[in-house]
């Protein structure tokens, strides 16, 4: 007999199609048997080990979420029910250019500094890889959900180059090339992108075209999201069409006050390259806000050399005057090319205790309860809790929002930053949020059109050839939630609630979330791309 039958689901497939009712059989970690109308039919029903009444259940693909920031906090935290009663069976690593593979020791060093923010200084961690395969392989050991993984440009120019603001010489190139090449031969899906690590479009081009043999995919993080966002899509447009490479991107909004209802001009450009035979793909998250470092806010000059430098530059007295004027008055790059507004910047998350009070305040409000400038305060926190402080900023537009999401090509990605004492939201309700706030109550996208943003169309990104839809012999890995009261539990008060109305997640068939409780299952593993050049 088979391991499962789930009974009278209301079965959402992911390719967007209109629902249907269905008995689906389980077995193996595959789906086995989809018995469509079974009870009204009057035929022989199947058989398995255990029966679940799905009765006024959706059944649908696990969701996957196309940019997390769960590197170590899968190997750290075997609960991981951020993610996993979310929904998400599949999680895209190795997001904004810099993670944990591939490094070298004084590599290494320098990424746990530099992103810090994201993932905690990574102390309980033990770093037993160097390459991205032996990243996977650490994966494969047993994780809550599946994981995929982006190389990330950042690290892998640190490796070669160093964290140096200049152009890489011939050599250099090659053995990024190189590098490229066998991260993605170990089974990444493609290359990620930050702008604050100096690489000139030529060698991101060159390394894009690395990523088109393999059938990848480049994921940037634009150069810009505020002042010049328009400018910094269509540049990363056409560099992949030059170097014939797929593109996804990132957390794809339009936020600041000189982007306020601009996002059908984004859409438009989409539109034509999309006509001009462009392979173009995005995600977002279903909040206004924002969520990163205040590191991130700095001009990108203050970072050459990595953080050590970044940290001496903030106690010498007149570069931290030069950064605070960038910063300020010119608009850095950090901030998008527009001057920060500091009533906007709420502290998340600290990693020293000690300045744990800053937490869930601006940091204006922080600044005049002090009795000093905003920038005294933003520093003071930069260097005391060495650039570990993570922020909330206040910058997006709804209809932005709203319109982004209804393109044919969006998928969904929550950008949850899991640390910090009061983290965004969105990385415990992306998920959820949409499924109850967008759908149910706005009727933004429609249930079918939703569920197929969340999982079949980033599987074909991904070209996973066995997951994101509910079909025979694809991997088991589904979700069971209750279409009437299925919401995103997390506030920005109490941003860590676990969701409602998913009582079941599987992953490879198996049980994660049970009766909406997490078992002890470690049931997933590192997803790996399978194509060859």
């Amino acid at each position: 007999m088979e391991d499962l039958v789930i009974r009278d689901a209301d079965v959402v497939d992911g390719t967007g199609a209109d629902s249907y009712r269905a008995d689906v059989v389980v077995d193996g970690g595959r789906i086995v048997a989809i018995v469509k109308e079974a009870a009204a039919a009057g035929c022989q029903r199947p058989d398995a080990v255990r029966e679940l009444d799905a009765e006024g259940l959706v059944l649908s693909p696990g969701f996957i979420d196309m940019h997390a920031h769960s590197d170590l906090a899968l190997l750290r935290d075997p609960d991981h029910s951020a993610k996993a009663a979310q929904g998400v069976t599949l999680e895209v690593l190795g997001q904004d250019g810099l993670s944990y593979a591939p490094v070298d020791d004084r590599t290494l060093a320098g990424v746990r500094r530099a992103i810090a923010g994201w993932n905690g200084p990574g102390d309980d961690v033990d770093f037993d890889w160097r390459s991205v395969g032996e990243y996977l392989d650490r994966l494969d050991r047993g994780i809550a959900v599946n994981a995929a993984y982006l190389i990330p440009q950042g690290t892998v120019r640190a490796l070669v180059v160093g964290w140096e603001d200049r152009a890489a010489t011939p050599a250099e190139l090659d053995r990024m090339r190189a590098l490229v090449a066998q991260g993605l031969e170990e089974g990444a899906v493609g290359l990620s992108y930050t702008p604050g690590m100096y690489a000139r479009d030529a060698e991101l081009t060159e390394l894009c075209r690395v990523v088109a043999r393999y059938g990848g995919y480049y994921c940037p993080h634009h150069r810009s999201y505020g002042a010049g966002a328009l400018e910094a899509y269509e540049e990363m447009v056409a560099l992949t069409r030059e170097a014939g490479c797929a593109l996804h991107l990132a957390h794809a909004t339009m936020n600041f006050g000189v982007n306020e209802g601009r996002a059908p001009e984004l859409l438009a450009l989409l539109d034509r390259a999309l006509a001009d035979g462009a392979d173009i793909s995005l995600d977002t998250y279903p909040y206004t806000p924002g969520c990163t470092t205040l590191a991130a806010l700095l001009p990108s000059w203050a970072s050459e050399g990595g953080p050590q430098e970044v940290l001496r530059r903030l106690a010498d007295e007149a570069t931290a005057e030069r950064i605070r004027h960038d910063l300020e008055v010119v608009g850095s790059d950090g901030c998008h090319g527009v001057p920060v507004d500091w009533d906007t910047v709420e502290i998340s998350g600290v990693s020293d205790p000690a300045l744990a009070p800053y937490v869930g305040r601006t940091v204006l409000g922080a600044a005049r309860e002090r009795g000093e400038e905003p920038w005294v305060t933003a520093r003071r926190l930069l260097r005391e809790d060495r650039l570990a402080p993570t922020i909330l900023q206040h910058v997006g537009h709804e209809e932005n929002v709203r319109a982004i999401m209804r393109h044919r090509v969006h998928t969904g990605g929550s950008d949850g930053i899991l640390r910090g004492a009061k983290p965004h939201p969105r990385a415990y309700g992306t998920f959820p949020r949409y499924l109850g706030h967008y759908v149910r109550e706005l009727g933004v996208l429609s249930l079918e059109e939703c569920v197929a943003h969340l999982t079949g169309r980033p599987a074909a990104r991904l070209r996973l050839p066995d997951r994101g839809l509910v079909r025979e012999r694809y991997r088991a890995d589904l979700v069971l939630f209750d279409p009437a009261t299925v919401a995103a539990g997390a506030t920005y008060d109490d941003p860590r609630a676990l969701p409602v109305g998913i009582p079941h997640v599987l992953v490879d068939g198996r049980f994660v979330i049970e009766d909406g409780r997490r078992t002890d299952v470690l049931a997933g593993r590192a997803v790996r791309r399978t194509a060859h050049p």
